[in-house]
């Protein structure tokens, strides 16, 4: 009888998150408890990346697809196309006991491809990140007192691995935040996809003049230096969402416009004040 608690490990995708993961979890008392075996692969690996990533916690770079997937946790932090793409592939090599998850920014439409598949299957979401990209950028506390959104129906929270892994995650001081794919992805389009598209949108507006700016744009548009190999896939698996968002945000703009046209001060001041309260909020929150 196959035990509840996840003895081995495999990441797929060994950038940013999925080496920043590997090096936390490689730290953990519990992790170590339970002799977890991490295994990974990253088709982008030189023998010399291969050398590094070990040096930093992976037991063992496979990439012999029977074994990689041969593992309790299989934790795909691939961009989320490719994770979706891989769901088939995992489908016809993992033990009918393993856990499937994902870090990826979407949610839904993953979920709904491993659902379809028959997959056990847990989304997560680290609120984590740097602007560099790489199992270069890493580190062992990068998800330390950050949120992780965990995403799954009820069977699957209930599942004694499912359990573990949450337990493995807080042993590394992530803080956990339980909700389901759809209302996740609502929510991320709202607090994380809309400001990357506005940041992009106000930078080329501003293109003829960018010459003559201070400091105050280039703090506006510090998320215009994204990737668009990351966001591609982000934007295709959550397009409704952010185009909702960018049509409500857009009804605010044009109303703030009207005010500033016909002199409504007082409309205004309003919004500054508003502003000012959120964002006096949103310090203290950043540094609890």
């Amino acid at each position: 009888m196959h035990t509840t608690c996840i003895s081995s490990i495999s990441i797929i995708g060994l950038g940013l998150i999925g080496a920043s993961v590997l090096r936390a979890l490689k730290k953990s008392p519990l992790a170590a408890k339970q002799r977890i075996m991490f295994k990974g692969y990253d088709l982008s690996f030189s023998e010399k990346d291969i050398e590094h990533i070990q040096q930093l916690g992976l037991d063992r770079f496979e990439p012999d697809k029977k074994l990689l997937y041969d593992a309790d946790l299989i934790i795909l932090a691939a961009p989320v196309e490719t994770n979706i793409a891989l769901l088939e592939e995992i489908s016809a090599f993992v033990p009918e006991h393993a856990l499937i998850s994902d870090v990826s920014s979407t949610k839904a439409a993953i979920a709904e491809r491993a659902a379809e598949l028959g997959l056990g299957f847990v989304g997560m979401h680290p609120i984590a990140g740097r602007e560099q990209q790489g199992y270069h950028a890493s580190h062992d506390e990068l998800l330390a007192g950050k949120t992780v959104v965990v995403c799954a129906d009820e069977a699957t929270i209930s599942r004694p691995d499912v359990g573990n892994l949450l337990e493995l995650l807080q042993s590394i001081k992530c803080r956990i935040a339980v909700m389901t794919p759809e209302e996740h992805d609502r929510i991320v389009a709202t607090i994380s996809h809309l400001p990357q598209m506005i940041s992009t949108a106000l930078i080329n507006h501003c293109a003829d003049d960018i010459d003559k700016s201070g400091p105050g744009l280039s703090t506006l548009t510090r998320l215009a230096g994204s990737s668009w190999e990351i966001w591609q896939d982000i934007i295709a698996t959550n397009r409704k969402n952010i185009s909702s968002e960018l049509m409500s945000f857009s009804k605010e703009l044009e109303q703030l416009a009207d005010d500033t046209r016909n002199n409504r001060m007082e409309s205004i001041r309003r919004e500054f004040e508003s502003a000012n309260m959120l964002y006096e909020k949103l310090k203290n929150k950043s540094s609890s």
